[in-house]
């Protein structure tokens, strides 16, 4: 990672995710090509599933690490093993993805399953409003974001992910996936928003299904641009990748739109001057996505970002249960119960608004 603008923030690693490094390294010294131990072990900030580390060995080469978190997880959560299936499978086509070096099922090497990818010198943006960016960087920026979620769904997924997930319903089963994952992660949250997308969600699917890659959380901060230039070297994060319809990653990718500007844990551009910055209204970055696919339009726009909003929702109240059972993996973790609140009212507005 590049110092800098876009430049990750290094941690020593958190009390709860704190594993046996001297036996990391003896295991990489055997495993990975060309490591050499002992391995130092540093943890990057940010993110709210599985704990990512940068490990660097004793000839200064480095390298990632992607684990499981600690403690009881909830089923089919946490799939570290997709992810560098998906990366794996992906190599080598327009989708630009790191290159997967090793994957250990072996919980007793340092507690819980992981793979390690070679590390990309390059730039992370969370800031969706791209501050400090010239104009022409940010049009370039977002037009790469674009580019990179065409190319993605293009990718033909019967070539070595054909058995990567069912390639059908599958709006209909990500409902019934994440109302589960909220029922049992709520507690005694209230959500009225998130009980009423519940029940009207499968109600409403549109007609029609669609099969691609879908990336399942396609946006800015989980993508790796070059480390000088404008544009998209690497998608990362594919924990909740599988075969699904390539519109749920679109319209999650353009929840920002929608979202206030200036929240921490996800940045909106609601109330910017987009024009003004050189990026591309919504309406216009969705057509530059229906041109890059062959797609005429989108008629049933507000329920695909219903869904995205739902599914953020879901995702965020788990993120807030691990941070009430004290192993999440960021420290400001608490605060995403607010934010599945808020996501699953703007869902909701969504439904309402059509009414």
């Amino acid at each position: 990672m590049s110092e800098g603008k876009g430049a990750a923030v290094l941690i020593d690693v958190l009390a709860q995710h704190r594993f046996d490094e001297a036996a990391l390294g003896t295991y990489l010294s055997a495993n990975l090509d060309g490591f050499q131990g002992p391995a130092t072990v540093q943890q990057f900030q940010g993110g709210q599933s599985n704990p990512t580390f940068l490990v660097t060995d004793n000839a200064g080469a480095r390298f990632v690490l992607r684990k499981k978190p600690p403690g009881k997880l909830l089923p089919s959560a946490h799939m570290i093993e997709r992810e560098f299936r998906a990366m794996q499978a992906l190599a080598g086509t327009a989708a630009p993805v790191p290159n997967a070096r090793l994957l250990c099922e072996d919980a007793g090497i340092i507690g819980t399953p992981f793979y390690v990818m070679d590390h990309i010198d390059g730039r992370i943006l969370s800031d969706v409003a791209l501050d400090g960016f010239s104009n022409e960087d940010r049009t370039a920026i977002y037009d790469s974001m674009n580019e990179t979620l065409a190319a993605l769904h293009k990718v033909d997924w019967k070539e070595g992910l054909a058995d990567f997930g069912r390639p059908e319903q599958y709006i209909l089963r990500q409902v019934e996936r994440w109302s589960k994952q909220f029922v049992a992660t709520k507690g005694e949250s209230d959500i009225p928003a998130m009980d009423r997308l519940m029940e009207w969600l499968p109600r409403a699917v549109p007609v029609g299904d669609e099969t691609t890659i879908a990336h399942g959380d396609f946006r800015l901060g989980n993508l790796m641009l070059h480390k000088t230039e404008p544009r998209v070297v690497a998608i990362l994060d594919w924990e909740l990748a599988t075969l699904g319809h390539p519109l749920s990653d679109l319209a999650y990718n353009c929840m920002a739109y929608h979202l206030p500007a200036g929240i921490k844990q996800f940045p909106g551009l609601k109330g910017v001057e987009l024009a003004g910055l050189g990026i591309p209204s919504e309406a216009d970055y969705v057509a530059a996505y229906c041109r890059r696919t062959g797609r005429a339009g989108i008629p049933d726009w507000p329920y695909y970002l219903a869904f995205a909003f739902f599914r953020i929702a879901a995702i965020c109240q788990g993120v807030y249960a691990r941070a009430l059972a004290g192993n999440a993996a960021d420290r400001k973790a608490l605060a995403y119960g607010d934010v599945a609140r808020a996501a699953a009212e703007t869902g909701w507005r969504f439904v309402s608004d059509r009414a």
